[in-house]
């Protein structure tokens, strides 16, 4: 018996997991892939956003701001990786600006500070590299960028080691209330039994939703694509750059990557198949077309790959983070973006519900907040080589200098690593220029050996995660 069941290992769940963890609680996760942030936790803009965009009132304004302001403090206790960077919409027409002086107000209506609309001439001694189109810009000192699926990480190795029981490869396919409590059936057979479940399935929280009869929600993919460069084109923007919102998102952005990449992207096309992660010629075309509107200069011969996220999208208005008519049964349901940047705060909005609720809340006193980064920071001193017999000195992969010991580090940490994916995504090992062709056979070595299992049984991908297809060759031809 389980104090508090979450469905879904993606940003949300695994910080309401951690912070749950502070408590006297029995908690487990349940996860149906085989990793955590497998989702659109995964693949998104990893924008940690101003909290301008929303309309005040709402649950996204109020979070969105609370969430922003709580990233520098994780990172100290998680080392997930966060910088502030600030960020630019820009206006290309007057009408544009009306919008940025709407948002301008938004903002300063939800309590963001570092709020003001400049000129063109302004934005560009700002980001020298801006269009010559562009007549002003929202400045919002606020903004910034983080490696998403490093802090999914983080949370679960941090909530792992503080107790809470995480169960990947365990898809809820039966929910039934037994009394007081719940019985979680899985596709894997199992059984887990819970007085509270909180639903955080993401693209699924429709169906989980239903399976407790209620059917009020219908979650729309909302796919959108992305082009990821190389590092040689990061001197194009120092901050996000974004273009005026429409009714289905942000819009094109032009952004640094924490780790330092060049990205543009995403576009917004409502689909049917919740699965579905391909990327496509034309989509990419408009999706170059419209950042160099923004900042026409980048080389797209330097791109390295593409990929895609959907975002779970309701016809609703606002978020739904409520105790439901089962009672016991949280529900949160289409919590897109900018749901990355409020996790946090929405996570401190579930643990009151459940405290409403009735679940006694103890602090746990053997709470560790700290968790040490995977990713070590190496400087011009660094003295590794592909050669060396020392696992903190032999690099594995040239490109992002990544050592056998980080990878190594990331295979005992809790939360079990299954693939040469997974690795990449802790260590970014095959993330660099050559994708992988130089370090994957050496990945695939250390995995075989620390693992003790044979090397043809090492998984290139996890089972379920994203398509990231190398493009770089097509979009190379795209129109310059």
């Amino acid at each position: 018996m389980y104090d508090v069941c979450i469905i879904g290992a993606g940003v949300v769940g695994m910080n309401i997991a951690r912070q749950l963890s502070r408590y006297n609680l029995k908690v487990c996760v349940l996860e149906r892939h085989d990793d955590v942030s497998c989702g659109c936790s995964k693949a998104n803009s990893g924008i940690v956003h101003g909290g301008y965009s929303d309309e005040p009132g709402t649950l996204k304004a109020e979070l969105c701001v609370k969430g922003n302001q709580m990233y520098e403090q994780l990172d100290k206790e998680l080392n997930f990786g966060y910088r502030k960077t600030g960020s630019l919409v820009l206006a290309f027409s007057e009408e544009e600006l009306e919008t940025l002086k709407a948002l301008a107000k938004y903002g300063r209506q939800n309590g963001v500070q570092g709020l003001k609309v400049i000129n063109g001439e302004q934005a560009r001694e700002l980001e020298s590299y801006l269009s010559k189109e562009v007549t002003a810009a929202l400045y919002c000192e606020n903004a910034g960028v983080t490696s998403p699926y490093e802090f999914v990480q983080a949370l679960a190795e941090n909530a792992v080691a503080n107790g809470v029981v995480l169960k990947l490869e365990t898809e809820v396919t039966q929910i039934q209330k037994v009394d007081d409590s719940f019985k979680l059936t899985a596709s894997n057979g199992s059984e887990t039994v819970a007085r509270f479940v909180i639903n955080a399935a993401g693209i699924h929280s429709d169906s989980i939703a239903r399976m407790v009869g209620i059917n009020d929600y219908h979650i729309i993919p909302r796919r959108g694509q992305y082009v990821l460069l190389d590092k040689d084109q990061n001197y194009l923007v120092n901050s996000v750059v974004f273009q005026v919102p429409t009714k289905l998102g942000k819009g094109i952005l032009v952004t640094t990557t924490y780790h330092g990449n060049l990205m543009i992207g995403p576009n917004a096309e409502e689909i049917e198949d919740k699965e579905d992660l391909g990327t496509d010629e034309k989509t990419l075309e408009y999706i170059v077309q419209m950042a160099r509107k923004s900042v026409p200069g980048f080389d797209m011969r330097r791109a390295l790959k593409s990929f895609a996220g959907n975002r779970p999208v309701s016809k609703l208005k606002d978020w739904v983070i409520e105790e439901s008519v089962v009672k016991g049964f949280i529900n949160l349901v289409g919590i897109d973006s900018p749901g990355l940047t409020s996790s946090p705060a929405i996570a401190l909005k579930v643990v009151d519900i459940i405290r409403n609720a009735g679940l006694l809340l103890e602090p746990n006193p053997s709470f560790a907040a700290y968790r040490k980064p995977i990713i070590q920071k190496k400087d011009n001193t660094f003295a590794g080589d592909i050669n060396a017999s020392e696992p903190e000195r032999h690099v594995i992969c040239r490109c992002e200098k990544v050592t056998e010991a980080e990878i190594i580090d990331c295979l005992h940490r809790g939360v079990p690593v299954k693939s040469m994916a997974a690795v990449s995504l802790r260590t970014r090992a095959g993330m660099g220029s050559c994708q992988g062709a130089f370090c994957g056979p050496r990945v695939k070595q250390v995995i075989a050996r620390e693992l003790n299992i044979p090397i043809e049984e090492v998984a290139e991908r996890a089972d379920g995660s994203s398509t990231l297809i190398p493009r770089a060759k097509r979009i190379a031809m795209l129109k310059m």
